[in-house]
């Protein structure tokens, strides 16, 4: 009794997932790497992106990136701070506005800071900034949020036309927790390749 011929179809099929399964392992090693990188130098503006908000009060996640902005304005990175972050569901204020609450509390003056409050996702507050520092002489911007996030971010500021440096905060609650740092290294793994698409698709 001669064996079945195997479907050319099966080889095919098992290709695209080894191909598909090396290119995640790449994305996921970029994020990794991306998130170690600090490349923070006098820039036009320190970026903030938004995380929650609490009944007018910086979750912990917001808080941490808050603090590493403020170090950074402290040591004369930049002379504007871009605060992101929209109205959440059921919220009455924007994330933008609990953070500059907050910084100006910490002593950055608030006609050093800028709001961008109507972004509900990543692109959509860094689409804005890019309009916002379209009106500043230059636009290059220190870019601050969790590590994971580092990442999918460069590639977005480069679509809209900004020139991004990197400044992960250490101090998240997200980066004390094993797990949920994986969960996001996983998920933005997915995301940044997405974003990268989209970009070379972007006219």
């Amino acid at each position: 009794m001669q064996p079945r011929r195997r479907s050319p179809w099966v080889k095919v099929f098992r290709l695209a997932g080894w191909l598909l399964g090396c290119g995640w392992l790449a994305s996921l090693t970029a994020v990794m790497v991306w998130g170690h990188r600090d490349t923070a130098k006098p820039a036009a503006a320190i970026v903030v992106l938004g995380a929650a908000q609490y009944v007018g009060h910086p979750s912990p996640v917001l808080r941490a990136r808050l603090t590493h902005a403020v170090d950074l304005w402290r040591r004369g990175m930049a002379p504007r701070m871009v605060l992101t972050g929209g109205t959440g569901e059921g919220d009455t204020t924007s994330e933008a506005a609990v953070s500059r609450r907050f910084v100006v509390q910490q002593g950055v003056p608030d006609s050093a800071v800028l709001l961008e409050a109507n972004g509900r996702t990543t692109s959509e507050s860094l689409r804005a900034v890019a309009a916002i520092m379209a009106t500043q002489p230059s636009d290059t911007v220190i870019l601050v949020s969790d590590p994971f996030h580092m990442l999918r971010l460069s590639i977005l500021a480069r679509r809209f036309g900004l020139v991004p440096l990197l400044s992960p905060t250490r101090t998240s609650p997200i980066s004390a927790s094993w797990v949920e740092t994986w969960e996001y290294r996983v998920s933005e793994s997915i995301k940044a390749p997405l974003a990268f698409i989209g970009t070379r698709a972007s006219p």
